[in-house]
Order: structure tokens, then sequence, then C-alpha cells
């Protein structure tokens, strides 16, 4: 095969090689095809890589990224501590309720409503076992008997010292735990016999003395009216028990 000229142009620039029949490198690094034909070949270089956006503060990023991150959750206090149920704090009352003659002042004077609400509910079940369904009775009587001893002991006191709603429902559900107990033990004792009513009378006087006791160490200038505390106490107590009797 003759040789021929082929005029390659590259931005512009023409150039002309002498092509042969042979396998002769092609302008542009190709090289010819069996029939002669020129074949261009073009290498470009390596793309730069760009990164990917990112977006500040996701969920993906760290605890140190500017937006909390999943990291951001481990710094959260324990969803029982921020709903105040502390059960180690809740065991120690009961302990001083179910020991009427151990006094420990300073653990009454934080209040909480966790530990009264576990024992309507223990209560409420123990009726169940027993046949009755009165939880709802048993919250409503326990919120009524609440704010009937905050004006009660305010009344008493007066300006030398008070006792705030939120602690007279602490006091009053926590003194409510012989009655637990009683509601459980009524269970397996033959129905509205003598010993029934023998353990009804010393949970009644188990239930007011812990809670007039409670109510005076954590109100100042309370001891001269004991009596006056204890009564109204010994009244809630006993429509607790008669709802268990009956």
């Amino acid at each position: 095969m003759r040789e021929e000229d082929i005029a390659v142009s590259f931005d512009g620039v023409h150039q002309r090689r002498p092509v042969s029949g042979g396998n002769v490198p092609a302008a542009g690094g190709g090289r010819r095809g069996p029939a002669g034909l020129p074949f261009m070949s073009f290498d470009y270089g390596p793309a730069a890589h760009v990164p990917p956006p990112t977006i500040g503060g996701g969920y993906g990023a760290g605890s140190s990224g500017g937006g909390g991150g999943f990291g951001a959750f481990e710094e959260d206090a324990p969803l029982l501590d921020e709903l105040g149920i502390n059960f180690t704090q809740i065991s120690r009352k009961m302990l001083t309720v179910v020991n009427p003659f151990r006094r420990v002042m300073h653990l009454h004077e934080d209040a909480d409503l966790a530990g009264p609400f576990i024992f309507c509910i223990l209560f409420g079940v123990c009726q169940i076992l027993a046949g009755k369904l009165h939880f709802g009775v048993i919250l409503g009587w326990t919120s009524l008997a609440s704010l009937y001893m905050y004006m009660v002991l305010n009344l008493l006191v007066g300006r030398y010292g008070s006792l705030d709603l939120y602690h007279c429902g602490s006091l009053v559900g926590y003194s409510l735990l012989p009655m637990v107990i009683f509601s459980l033990l009524s269970i397996f004792v033959p129905g509205r016999g003598v010993l029934e009513f023998i353990l009804a009378v010393l949970t009644v006087i188990w239930c007011t003395r812990s809670c007039t006791t409670l109510m005076i160490d954590l109100v100042p200038n309370a001891e001269e009216y004991r009596s006056l505390i204890a009564y109204p106490c010994g009244l809630i107590y006993t429509a607790f028990c008669l709802l268990v009797i009956f």
C-alpha cells in the first residue's frame, strides 16, 4: 500500500504526517487498524475528586459536631432520674413507715409521688385479687385526703410552719403502705371474721401513727397539735380499711 499524507488538527494546529500500510502509531497515541484506517485515542487525566457536601449537626455527626449527634444522648440523664423516680430512696422511705419506731427526718424532706402512686397501684391490684375494682376510688380518696390534711395542718400550725400540698400527698401516700399489706393479708383471711377486724384496727393505728409522726417531724411547732392531726388521719385510714373489709 502506498504511503499518503493525512492532515491531523489538534487545537487549530495542522500537521501532516506520512502514513504507511503497517501498524504505525497514529497521532494522539492511537494505532492503525488492519485496513490502514487511523484510530485516534485521547487519554484524559483522572478527574478531580470532589468530596460530597456535609451537613453540620446531623445525626451522623459526633458529639463534638456543631448540632449534637448521637453522642449528645450519652450526656443525658437517665429517664428515671428525669422523672424523679429513685427506687433506693423509695425503699428507704418504706422502711421508715414499716418500722414505726425508726424516725429518719431528712428522708421525707425530699417529697415524691412515685412511691405513693406505686402503693396505690398495689392496693388496687390486691383489691382486684379479692374481686373488687377500686382503682379510681383509691386514687380519688388519696387525692382528697392529701388536700384535707393540707388544709387541716396549715390551719392548725398557721404562720409557725406550713406544709405544701405536694408534701402532704407524699406523706399520706407513703403511710398507705400498711393498708396495702392488710389488703394482701385479707385475701387469705376468712371474710369478716374476728381476726380480720383485729388486723383492721392494728392497721389503722399503724397508718395513723406513721402519718402523724412524719407530719410533725416536718412541721416545726406541731408537736402540741399531735392529737388534732392524728384524728383526721385516723378517719382517712379508717375509710380505706372499710373499703378493704366491705
